[in-house]
Formats: structure tokens, sequence, C-alpha cells
């Protein structure tokens, strides 16, 4: 399965460069300034989005016929929200979506069960955990479309997504003019390079495709 995110970042536009960054984030928060007017917020809040391709499912009457004759339910995610509590040693996050479906034949009420997951990855390739949980969802007779919402929450330790205090100071380190390293981009250094990936971490949500399902989003 692709896990290309699309996460919602916590970046600001260059409205809350320079003089406004002090309003742009909260007490303890570590902003960096990544030029061209564009800072981001380096929160303990892992980011949250729907990976490539599984944001969507198909199914089909006859699992061996993939025409549009043979479709029975479509359904997409949509609406992901994220809340978050950081105050503990372990970071909580949950993602709130809606998921909105359609059926081809509306003969009788029906209902139906849609698998999904949640992944916690870190440094965007390392999966830290990964759960599978079901929206339901119920259509009324003579009924094509239906809605449902689900909720899915995972859990960060604080310690993995906070910066060691070495990587803050270099970054945070005040440089004045004729220092040796007064020209030297502190986020080009390998060493906080790596050290920003392991403390990032992303919650991702999407439908817990068949390998079938999934070749299908990715052609179609």
């Amino acid at each position: 399965m692709m896990l290309r995110a699309r996460p919602i970042m916590a970046l600001s536009a260059a409205a809350c460069a320079t003089a406004a960054l002090s309003a742009c984030a909260s007490e303890g928060e570590l902003v960096i300034n990544e030029g061209l007017g564009v800072t981001s917020v380096l929160s303990l809040c892992p980011a949250i989005g729907i990976p490539d391709y599984t944001g969507d499912i198909t199914t089909f009457r006859d699992p061996a016929d993939r025409s549009v004759a043979s479709l029975d339910v479509s359904a997409a995610m949509t609406n992901l929200r994220a809340q978050c509590n950081e105050t503990g040693d372990r970071i909580y996050s949950e993602a709130s979506f809606t998921v909105n479906a359609r059926r081809t034949d509306t003969r009788g009420a029906r209902t139906v069960s849609l698998p999904y997951f949640v992944t916690v990855l870190r440094g965007g390739s390392a999966v830290v955990s990964k759960r599978i949980g079901t929206v339901t969802l119920t259509f009324a007779d003579g009924q094509e479309r239906a809605s449902a919402t689900a909720k899915a929450g995972a859990f960060v330790n604080r310690a993995d997504a906070t910066l060691p205090p070495d990587i803050r100071e270099k970054i945070t380190k005040k440089r004045r003019p004729g220092d040796p390293d007064a020209a030297l981009d502190p986020l080009a250094d390998p060493e906080v390079k790596a050290a920003i990936a392991r403390s990032r971490f992303e919650v991702l949500v999407g439908f817990q495709l068949t390998e079938e399902q999934l070749a299908y989003n990715v052609t179609r």
C-alpha cells in the first residue's frame, strides 16, 4: 500500500513571518524560518492525512467483473478533521471523517460495513502502529446514497515527538555577524534534519483495501 500522505501541515504564510511570529505560535513551540516568508511551527501533535488512493473504495457484485455493469457500492472519505491532546506523556490524536456512499441497486434496505485503517507513521516511512476499524452505512429502501461518520484515535509518545535540547539549541542559537557559523543554515545540518524527521509523526487514515481494490483506484 502506498503511503504518500496528504497531511494537514502546521504551515503559515508570509503574514506570520518576521515580526508576527510570536502571534503564530503558542508558548513552548519552536518556529522555524524556511525562507521566502514561510514558517513552520513544530507542534508535538502529529499531522493527519489520507494516503494516496486509499480515500475511495469500490465494491462489485461479481469480484471477477470490474465493469460498470457489475459495480455495487462506491464510497469516499471526506471532511477529515483532527483533535489533539498534548498535555500528557502520551499525545492523543483523534481523527474524525465522513464517508459518503452510493449504491447502484436501490431495492430494499441494506447495511454496508467498510473497513478502514489508522496508521501512525514516524519520519515519513516507519510504521509505529496500525489498527483496523469499520464504518457502517445504512441505506433505506429506495435510497441511493448514505453517509456515516467515524473516528480513529492514536497515541504518540511525547518524548519521541520532542526535539532533544542540543538540537533545539542548534536551531535557535543566535548568531552574530562575523561568527564562523553565521552564514550556515542550521536546518541544512544532517544531524538536525535527521532529528526533526525522527520527531515528526503522521496519523494516516484510509480504507483498508485489497490489492485488487488498490489497483483499481490507481488505474481508474
